[in-house]
């Protein structure tokens, strides 16, 4: 601001709040009960850790380390669906039923095996040799094995056990291996399905991840732990940043910053465009006050400091910095030390905006 025109306003505000008037008319002269009525509370100002800011825009995205994909290992057929998208499941939850010939095939061997292993352990070692025990062990071990690495679970392979050779059809479920919502199911019923092709998507959307854009510069000075506030439908979020990317976009020449924000309420679904605010890990004290200290009179930021007399306080011009975490910074007009009214500045304002109009 240009000195000359800062000295001006200066005189302005203090001519308004100076109005010739006997004390007893002063406005910004009161009592202890009308300081306690207005909730004026005085505190001295000092210098205070202000963080430095970055504001950029972000696409909320899922939380890969959160996210879950469900795929067969084996070659199958799609037999009935049991979860649909948009469904919440719980881990262990049934979402599809599938049948395999190579299913089928071990299904079969592991009941023959359990019931050769069986006789044999029933005559023990000393009526078997030694070879023949072994061999018999590690033909149920490696057929139970297998349906394992198929993707059956202990309690489907127990069901065989109990049903015998009539369970030995083919048939298995997909199990979800941990809770999520389920935001893609591309298959149909009676589709042939290949290995490792995704069925479903389970996503937990207790958190989500922002990708925020910055320019290379002020991505440097981005560190992992910064607190971050996420604009979006009108509110603020608090999240914190885990990951900054060590390569610049080359279209975008951008650097992305990877925040992850708490979603228990539900409120950020990805795609969506938000605003992120970093607060950077900055040490630099600086003058400030509270936001709501800071009103405006014509038009220039004002802050009532108290005068010497007991009751008296005067409406002093400042220039003001950025205002982060409910914090303005004050660059010119009031030096560390002063007391100034913290709370009740807007009923002070009040009071002098009224004696103005001629207002008792």
């Amino acid at each position: 601001m240009n000195v000359r025109l800062f000295a001006i306003l200066l005189c302005l505000v203090s001519c308004a709040a100076h109005a010739a008037h006997e004390p007893a008319d002063d406005p910004l002269t009161l009592d202890a009960a009308a300081i306690r009525d207005a909730g004026i509370v005085i505190e001295s100002l000092t210098p205070r850790v202000v963080a430095d800011e970055v504001n950029a825009p972000g696409e909320v995205r899922v939380d890969a380390y959160n996210t879950l994909l469900v795929s067969p290992r084996v070659a199958s057929q799609v037999v009935s669906r049991r979860a649909k998208l948009g469904d919440v499941v719980a881990a262990g939850d049934t979402l599809v039923v599938l049948s395999s010939v190579d299913v089928a095939e071990t299904q079969g061997r592991l009941v023959v095996a359990t019931q050769d292993w069986n006789r044999v352990a029933a005559l023990g070692k000393r009526a078997v040799s030694a070879r023949r025990y072994n061999e018999a062990l590690i033909e149920r071990d490696q057929a139970r094995a297998r349906l394992r690495a198929y993707g059956l679970t202990d309690a489907q392979i127990a069901r065989l056990f109990r049903r015998g050779s009539a369970a030995a059809d083919g048939t298995f479920e997909l199990v979800a291996p941990g809770p999520g919502r389920v935001t893609t199911d591309a298959f149909l019923v009676g589709e042939r399905i290949e290995p490792g092709r995704t069925l479903f998507t389970l996503v937990s959307e207790s958190s989500v991840w922002v990708e925020a854009r910055l320019a290379p510069a002020a991505a440097e000075q981005v560190k992992e732990g910064d607190a971050v506030v996420v604009v979006a439908h009108g509110s603020e979020l608090p999240g914190k940043v885990i990951q900054r990317s060590h390569q610049t976009d080359e279209k975008t020449r951008t650097v992305d910053v990877r925040i992850q924000v708490d979603n228990e309420n539900d409120l950020l679904h990805p795609g969506e465009l938000v605003e992120a605010r970093i607060a950077l890990a900055s040490q630099v004290r600086r003058l400030a006050v509270p936001a709501d200290a800071i009103v405006l009179l014509q038009n220039q930021p004002t802050l009532f400091v108290r005068r010497a007399k007991p009751g008296q306080f005067e409406a002093v011009p400042v220039r003001t910095g950025d205002t982060r975490g409910g914090w303005t910074e004050i660059r010119e007009g009031a030096k560390a030390g002063t007391a100034y009214v913290s709370k009740g500045a807007f009923a002070l304002k009040a009071r002098l905006l009224r004696s103005q109009l001629g207002e008792h």
